[in-house]
């Protein structure tokens, strides 16, 4: 029992998949005796859903005025995480538009026939965000109305600041509950994912697995193209800076990233390149990458927009203007909520799928693929942090270009066109050990890969 504990996660997750694989495949009338456990974990997500979403997002509004003597960092970082999260989330939806995931296959349609979409002008839907009684929304879980309410909240906690002190303090205590039973909840997703996926896997076709992999993929390289393309381009024209010669720099944590999928593990290594390798002050990082380390979730707006596209596929619910909008908008508020505890991709996307008035069915789906598409949302949130702290320290004209110019050259052994490919390959390693390593001991970070 206590070498399970120390598995990490993903892992566990992995050995689910696999085991309700095999036994989906071998024995339908075994997959039927333990699908209790799948519904177990179904019903637990739901009843994290409504107080995960109103202390966790509530309190981070709150967290975000913790740092008076750093507004003028601060304004510009929160705008900063806020503008970058809709950018992702708009990538996010654009690539599912065009390469529409999910349109392949109708076999989850009859799970939708419950949760049919209503059509609503687009003021009519603008109007149903905003609730008129927040009991009654987390009574019947409507998580737009709730996130919106929440929002309210936090504002007014914050202007208020030490008045209500209290009231902060009861919230920040509660997200911290909450995290905790997620946590729990998290620990059993291995046995009620395996569960799903036994139950699952004997009726799931050939169409559905080719479109997981078209969602799967079109994740990944959405990601990749905002790494390589919009993050340079950032970087030139606000940070006014050379692309290339920032990539080399900050190679280390993209590394880092790709090779752990923990920002809490990279963030050591991105203040070190800020200090060391881009000049900026302590004043500045010291606020901004930890905030951004939290809050900063670009590779999760991306899957968020990604995700919403795949589920009205199909759910069979129409993309219209103003579901694009809610989308966005869910991209945004999601990104920033997302609870920072392992795992909570899986419980957000039952929040997302809840919002979106969409059956849970396709959790075990998201569940299963996690492990491969977490890489590129761990680099893209924290190459991000770095790109968004320059912008801000070059905004402000704190960076020590001295240092920046003067910075030791990045060791890494192997070429600009290898590392875009790396970071493909670095997801699927998740599921196939493929023997490469990484040695970040000195100041220089050295790959070493097994061409597996």
């Amino acid at each position: 029992m206590s070498k399970w504990k120390k598995v990490a996660l993903w892992k566990k997750i992995l050995i689910g998949v696999v085991i309700g694989l095999i036994i989906g495949l071998v024995s339908p009338k075994a997959a039927e005796v333990i699908s209790p456990l799948g519904d177990i974990f179904l019903r637990m997500l739901k009843m994290l859903i409504v107080p995960l979403v109103f202390f966790s997002i509530t309190s981070g509004v709150c967290k975000m005025g913790d740092v008076k003597q750093l507004r003028t960092v601060g304004i510009r970082y929160v705008l900063w995480i806020m503008a970058s999260a809709v950018i992702a989330a708009i990538c996010g939806v654009i690539g599912g538009l065009i390469v529409q995931p999910g349109r392949g296959t109708t076999e989850f349609l009859a799970a939708a026939e419950a949760a049919e979409a209503q059509s609503y002008s687009f003021i009519d839907n603008v109007i149903s965000w905003f609730p008129t009684n927040i009991v009654e929304s987390m009574a019947n879980a409507n998580m737009l109305q709730i996130i919106v309410f929440c929002l309210f909240l936090g504002v007014a906690l914050l202007a208020l600041g030490d008045k209500a002190k209290t009231v902060i303090r009861f919230i920040d205590e509660g997200s911290e509950v909450m995290l905790k039973i997620t946590e729990y909840v998290i620990e059993f997703s291995p046995f009620g994912i395996l569960s799903l996926i036994a139950t699952m896997v004997s009726t799931i076709s050939g169409a559905m697995m080719k479109e997981v992999l078209v969602f799967l993929i079109t994740d990944n390289v959405i990601c990749l193209l905002i790494l390589i393309l919009v993050y340079p381009l950032i970087i030139k024209l606000l940070a006014k800076l050379p692309p290339f010669g920032f990539m080399r720099k900050i190679a280390p944590a993209i590394l880092v990233a790709v090779s752990t999928s923990s920002s809490a593990a990279t963030l050591p290594v991105s203040i070190k390149i800020s200090e060391e390798d881009l000049g900026i002050p302590e004043n500045i990082y010291g606020f901004t990458l930890p905030l951004g380390n939290t809050a900063g979730m670009t590779g999760f707006a991306v899957f968020i927009g990604l995700c919403c596209v795949f589920a009205s596929n199909l759910y069979g619910f129409p993309v219209t203007f103003s579901s694009v909008l809610q989308f966005v908008f869910f991209g945004l508020i999601l990104s920033i909520g997302a609870a920072g505890v392992k795992g909570a991709g899986v419980v957000m996307s039952g929040v997302l799928l809840e919002a979106l008035g969409m059956p849970l069915t396709l959790i075990p789906i998201l569940a299963a693929i996690w492990p491969v598409i977490d890489p590129a949302h761990t680099t893209l949130n924290n190459v991000g942090d770095l790109v968004g702290t320059t912008v801000v320290a070059r905004s402000l004209d704190r960076m020590d270009m001295d240092v920046y110019a003067f910075s030791p050259v990045i060791a890494v052994s192997y070429n600009s066109f290898f590392t875009l490919s790396l970071l493909i390959h670095s997801s699927f390693r998740h599921f196939c050990s493929a023997g490469n390593g990484l040695d970040c001991s000195g100041s220089s970070c050295y790959l070493w890969y097994s061409g597996a």
